[in-house]
């Protein structure tokens, strides 16, 4: 099979632009590439399709702008440079983009917005809002608000630019990186790496594949492009891996050129439980093996197979469901953490009496349960 049919017809399609990709090298940001970028995105718009950006490089371009060269544990400086950083980042995507008159809107995001449902349902009425009016939403994590280490949020804009693809039911995710794709080995080291062109299925064998980033300038490595595409693959989406060294690389890809890497994705699952394998969690309810068997079967978690509680959660939020020392599944509980503390061992008939007049007699109902 061709690239073209593995690719078949996309319409929506994320674009993430790396750190290295925006800077190629250096400490600034490179306008002939964004302006390659805004000019491949034009002709895309004109063929009918629909693009969505994810870019790094605030931070790189805020500790220029600082004069200042942090340690990489030197959280607050790094978050200070962020927030200097994007604002330039922003101006400099705005102006490519203007050459080619197109209007952009920056989203600025953090995992606890994503996990939190009525945000994540209001950020794509945003998206699809953007969209019908010909705007290109750029995203980038909020690393000036984020109260985990820079990269430990998401985890790096690999997993962003997946999760976004995934939230918006995209087509094709396209990650733009300083490496030509997945080798069996690393290139750099070995002379007799073998380059792999379509990956049909993430097995051990593949993930064993990926090793530490080749350039220290971004945060991702192949590890992460990895955990990006078994995202992907949750919701029917493919992606490629192909190298910002190659001219009009975006427009290559998506014409089904023999560029980079294409991960193969022909499952999907719904929406909801995407983001519920996402999102971050709130607290977490302990099982016991017998609540553990009924999970893994589709059904629901009830009051009886609890065992024990951790954490503050009000009812709606995730949580993480373990059985001994293992996340079994994540979900979003009827009930409060201090309500589950109460029944927690108890049959279901109880709930009344502890908790009074309550519609629901499940801690989690199975179609908010996604197992792990």
């Amino acid at each position: 099979m061709n690239r073209k049919e593995l690719l078949g017809e996309v319409e929506r399609i994320v674009i993430k632009v790396g750190t290295t990709t925006i800077t190629k090298g250096s400490s600034s940001a490179s306008e002939d590439m964004m302006d390659s970028i805004a000019r491949q995105v034009k002709e895309l718009k004109h063929q009918g399709k629909e693009i969505l950006i994810v870019t790094s490089g605030a931070i790189g371009l805020g500790l220029k702008a600082m004069g200042v060269k942090p340690n990489p544990n030197d959280i607050p400086i790094r978050q200070a440079a962020s927030s200097v950083g994007q604002s330039l980042l922003m101006g400099k995507w705005n102006d490519s983009f203007k050459k080619q008159g197109i209007t952009v809107a920056q989203i600025l995001l953090t995992m606890d917005i994503y996990s939190d449902r009525e945000s994540v349902l209001n950020l794509n009425n945003t998206i699809d809002c953007l969209l019908k009016h010909n705007v290109i939403p750029i995203f980038n994590e909020n690393d000036a608000v984020s109260i985990k280490e820079i990269g430990a949020v998401f985890g790096d804009n690999d997993t962003l630019s997946a999760v976004i693809a995934s939230r918006v039911d995209a087509d094709l995710l396209i990650i733009m990186s300083d490496v030509d794709g997945l080798y069996d080995k690393n290139p750099n080291l070995h002379k007799d790496a073998k380059f792999i062109s379509v990956v049909k299925e993430i097995t051990p064998e593949i993930k064993e594949m990926a090793g530490d980033p080749v350039s220290g300038a971004g945060v991702g490595g192949m590890k992460t492009k990895i955990k990006a595409a078994e995202i992907c693959k949750d919701a029917g989406c493919r992606m490629i891996i192909v190298s910002n060294e190659i001219e009009d690389a975006v427009l290559k890809s998506i014409g089904g050129a023999d560029v980079g890497t294409i991960f193969i994705a022909d499952t999907q699952m719904s929406k909801k439980k995407r983001w519920l394998k996402s999102a971050c969690a709130q607290g977490t309810i302990y099982v016991d093996e017998g609540a553990e068997r009924a999970i893994k079967n589709h059904q629901s978690l009830l009051p009886i197979g609890v065992v024990g509680v951790k954490g503050h959660f009000s009812k709606g939020d995730v949580v993480d469901v373990v059985c001994g020392d293992a996340v079994i599944a994540k979900g979003t509980p009827n009930f409060s953490s201090g309500e589950v503390e109460k029944i927690k061992g108890l049959h279901s008939s109880k709930i009344q009496e502890i908790l009074g007049n309550k519609k629901k007699n499940d801690v989690i109902l199975s179609e908010n349960l996604i197992t792990l």
